[in-house]
């Protein structure tokens, strides 16, 4: 006789009251979690899966949000019919919630144990000081270093991980049932990445919890999940266990989605893409047989002996204040003695860790950020000192894609009015009409349709978002862009389609790119020859293939070990 699940969500219905009508953000769903298992749900940006889990935890704002039809049993008891004060029993003692970013989940003006400890006093009956010795105690338990002394920060003084352990101390603090996380690695480093989920892993084993783990990718759904939960348009359109989702797929949605992340090893053309395996309703399509050739980027790329950029001994140090009046009293070396050559039409990755320097040089090539000594030479002109009337022209040639879509576009100007801008600025195009036409022209190019050039930036999803600050960048024509971090924090599927068009505009307008990125896989395919950086350096440089095929450094083999590898982890595989 099977126990009942601990968790059973049966036939759910979510919907939002918006200026426009109802919209169903979740559609007669159903799944179980059982007592000690994690159950994986993946999908897009979208999908319904964190309306899913606000719903559980009975966060979902109303009047604007409904819930007309379904059940969500928590041990038998139906979570939708209790009250606001039977929820705040339940809300992070029995079921606790890891939230997507963690800077704006803490609470900036109290220390981290503080809001730590405030958890164990609502629920428990404990002293403050009971409480404090608590916090210290879980912060040692999820890795944070010296525990006693970071309780005392605020969430400011602490990097993305280390703010990601504490929401996840605060979340176990009442040893609960369930743990619900949600994204909670979305954008981290992979190296950070790693460390979470096994964190997470042993922490699941220790207390005994039941997980739901929501994400955008099923490469990190492999290394965690026992079962899968498939969400597609505010459907579950494949439930099973991990082993026979990834191996043996059988919704069109699924197999794009195993399909879009960069593999190591392989060099496809061009990433495959959910719209590789279906149409826009959902019908299956036989993928195209040369969408999956793999070739060799040393002899059929166009090999180039025209250097475009040289950087030598670049230093960019930022001085550090202290003593009585506030003086200088060190420097700290952002970038320390980098040197390299990137050849016309060519692509450099650089990639690392948070704090490693790699924007840092991209900005400081720009002269984003003034250089400290060291010289920029592009296209046989030593740029580091050139003036600003100069450099403002050498901008026409220069650009750069900024990590966040969002904050990189003015939101009160229209799309149009951002495009056009650049021509303005530099005087290109004859007429205002002309300027529009060129916009147009470009906005096309990267997969949007001209006719939503009227609309503002919040407007468009993010992957949208991103392909608008990609035109941005293009609009002056230039031959050399840096692209920083562009699709870290992209759906897997949406980073597939915005890999491919950085390469098909490569190709088109023979640009030349540094690419910048935490994620080797994502490196792998799109560059050339990558540069690995840690500590303001860069430690090792080769083609692709050879840093993939024979890291020489021991750090670049940890990144290597870090990246998801779309595998069911073979202590969840020996379970089904």
């Amino acid at each position: 006789m099977t126990s009942s699940p601990l968790l059973s969500v049966k036939d759910l219905i979510v919907e939002f009251q918006t200026g426009e009508g109802i919209t169903r953000a979740v559609n007669n769903i159903s799944f179980d979690i059982p007592a000690g298992k994690t159950i994986g749900i993946v999908g897009e940006s979208g999908s319904g899966k964190s309306v899913t889990s606000l719903a559980v935890m009975g966060l979902l704002q109303k009047p604007a949000a409904r819930i007309p039809q379904g059940e969500i049993l928590f041990n038998g008891q139906d979570l939708l019919k209790y009250n606001d004060a039977q929820m705040r029993q339940v809300r992070g003692n029995q079921i606790s919630m890891i939230f997507q970013e963690p800077m704006t989940s803490l609470n900036p003006v109290f220390k981290v144990g503080d809001q730590i400890a405030e958890t164990l006093r609502i629920h428990k009956n404990i002293s403050k000081k009971e409480a404090w010795d608590r916090a210290v105690d879980l912060m040692n338990q999820v890795g944070i270093p010296n525990p006693a002394a970071s309780a005392h920060k605020y969430p400011h003084e602490m990097s993305g991980g280390q703010k990601q352990r504490v929401m996840i101390a605060m979340a176990i603090s009442c040893e609960p049932k369930l743990l619900i996380a949600d994204e909670p690695t979305t954008a981290l480093d992979v190296t950070i990445q790693k460390q979470v989920l096994d964190l997470l892993f042993n922490l699941q084993q220790k207390y005994h919890m039941s997980m739901m783990f929501i994400t955008h990718d099923l490469g990190v759904i492999g290394d965690i999940a026992d079962d899968v939960v498939v969400m597609y348009r505010s459907n579950v359109v494949e439930k099973n266990n991990a082993k026979e989702i990834f191996y043996t797929a059988k919704h069109p949605y699924t197999k794009g989605l195993l399909a879009c992340r960069p593999k190591l090893g392989a060099n496809p053309r061009r990433l495959l893409t959910v719209s590789d395996f279906m149409d826009e309703d959902g019908v299956e399509k036989k993928v195209s047989p040369e969408r999956v050739v793999v070739f060799d980027k040393e002899t059929e790329k166009e090999k180039s002996s025209d250097i475009l950029l040289e950087v030598k001994n670049l230093v960019t140090q930022f001085p550090i204040k202290g003593g009585f009046f506030g003086g200088t009293v060190d420097h700290f070396k952002a970038v320390n003695d980098v040197s390299f050559t990137l050849k016309k039409g060519k692509t450099l990755g650089l990639v690392g860790e948070s704090g490693c320097g790699k924007t840092t040089l991209g900005r400081s090539i720009l002269r984003l950020v003034e250089p400290s000594s060291g010289s920029i030479i592009y296209n046989g002109k030593d740029i580091t000192h050139v003036y600003a009337e100069e450099l403002r022209l050498l901008r026409r040639k220069m650009q750069i894609i900024f990590q966040d879509p969002y904050s990189s576009l003015n939101p009160r100007m229209t799309i149009s009015e951002i495009l056009t801008e650049p021509l303005n600025i530099h005087k290109v195009g004859n007429s205002k009409k002309e300027r529009l036409d060129m916009a147009r022209e470009l906005f096309e190019k990267v997969g949007l349709s001209s006719n939503q050039m009227s609309r503002y930036p919040h407007e468009f999803s993010g992957g949208q978002r991103q392909r608008i600050c990609i035109a941005r960048a293009l609009m002056l024509r230039p031959e050399f862009v840096i692209c920083d971090e562009s699709v870290s924090a992209l759906d897997v599927s949406v980073q597939a389609q915005v890999l491919n068009l950085l390469l098909d505009l490569q190709q088109e307008f023979q640009l030349t790119y540094v690419f910048i990125s935490h994620d080797l896989s994502v490196v792998n395919f799109i560059a050339d020859e990558v540069g690995v950086m840690n500590a303001g350096k860069i430690i090792e440089m080769d083609k692709a293939s050879n840093i993939y095929k024979n890291p020489k450094e021991e750090y670049t083999r940890a990144l290597l070990s870090a990246i998801p590898k779309g595998e069911v982890k073979s202590n969840l595989a020996s379970l089904v």
